[in-house]
């Protein structure tokens, strides 16, 4: 299936080059996670070096997730790049080989994070914004139809939509507070609850809340809970008006680039970091406060909805709702404006490709927000 559909993508001289990681029938056969990183670390290498072997290369770009990237680069004499994937505002690296001049690759744009991403320059580093990397696929979705059709019936900016990614699962009573915030704002929306996953016959893994929520019928009445969806297709609709999020940084690049309002909602690592910059950087959305507990209760979820949405008279944010949404359609155009042609990402991306290759690289690449 993973072949099938790669094959569908290989155009304009791109082509992808699938390799074994000694666990072809899938994860779930893994035992040890330290043997299976051990593993896809010499099977991963045994297959880079035999592609190497086969084509000329000018430049290897690898992410955390395969720091033996790097070592075979090295063993091939090839300049690398990192492609960080969060913020550059949380980029942190314990070790690098700053002798070779390293170029860190960064999923984020000049006019958005200027100040971290010229704060390390001059220490043998280089930040290198190329984004916002953006899904342009629009046809991988859930139900695509379904949701779309619906969405078009609803009034513009009127709807809600709420997701928590693909890592993330909720403790129940959460589960039940995000129904009962939803329940008292009062207007339509999508909210993603992933489907449960079974380990075993008897062991449930993934998300079950769904299921047990009390109040799934009264909200499967005021809008549409759906196991997935194509976000990016979603966030684009224009009938959404508000993005309720876990603050992973691809959700909140295309929040960003959808010009969507944010309820910032996060949860660990670096999403504590995102929704700072939501609410007081970007000022494109409202963080959420969670109770002593640990829990964000229902009232202060509707609180931020009407606050980021301008509802409720002024003294209840209609006033920093109109700047929220001021703010949203301003990194929009700013996020079209980098990957166009001549934009600073376009730009950074034609000058790291001319400085690898050794050659001018024309205009004739373009990417599409």
């Amino acid at each position: 299936m993973i072949i099938q559909d790669l094959s569908s993508l290989q155009q304009n001289d791109m082509s992808f080059v699938p390799f074994s990681d000694g666990y072809d029938n899938g994860l779930a056969d893994v035992a040890d996670f330290d043997y299976y990183r051990a593993e896809l670390s010499r099977l991963g290498s045994l297959a880079l070096a035999e592609l190497i072997a086969q084509k000329s290369y000018k430049c290897l770009v690898y992410t955390l997730g395969l720091p033996w990237v790097a070592d075979v680069a090295a063993e091939q004499n090839i300049p690398v790049a990192l492609l960080w994937v969060q913020a550059a505002v949380v980029f942190d690296f314990g070790k690098i080989d700053e002798g070779s001049n390293p170029k860190i690759l960064v999923n984020t744009f000049d006019e958005l994070e200027k100040e971290a991403l010229s704060s390390i320059v001059g220490k043998n580093l280089s930040l290198i914004g190329i984004g916002p990397l953006v899904s342009c696929n629009r046809s991988l979705s859930f139900d695509v139809n379904d949701v779309v059709l619906w969405l078009n019936s609803k009034k513009k900016t009127t709807v809600v939509y709420v997701c928590f990614g693909s890592i993330v699962v909720l403790s129940k009573a959460q589960m039940e507070e995000i129904g009962k915030g939803l329940l008292g704002f009062g207007f339509p929306f999508i909210w993603v609850i992933r489907e449960k996953k079974v380990k075993n016959d008897n062991e449930i893994v993934e998300n079950d809340n769904d299921e047990e929520l009390s109040c799934r019928e009264e909200l499967e009445k005021l809008g549409m809970i759906v196991p997935w969806c194509s976000q990016i297709e979603v966030l684009s609709n224009e009938s959404i008006g508000c993005f309720v999020t876990h603050c992973g940084w691809n959700s909140t690049l295309e929040g960003l680039v959808s010009g969507v309002p944010m309820v910032a909602f996060p949860q660990w690592v670096d999403q504590t970091t995102n929704a700072k910059l939501i609410e007081n950087v970007w000022k494109v959305g409202a963080r959420v406060k969670p109770n002593e507990e640990g829990i964000v209760e229902g009232g202060e979820i509707k609180r931020c909805l009407e606050l980021v949405m301008g509802l409720g008279g002024k003294e209840n944010g209609v006033e920093n709702g109109e700047e929220i949404r001021r703010n949203s359609k301003k990194w929009k155009d700013l996020a079209k404006e980098a990957i166009m042609v001549g934009g600073s990402s376009h730009k950074n991306l034609k000058a790291l490709i001319s400085e690898v290759s050794g050659e001018v690289v024309d205009n004739a690449f373009s990417s599409k927000v």
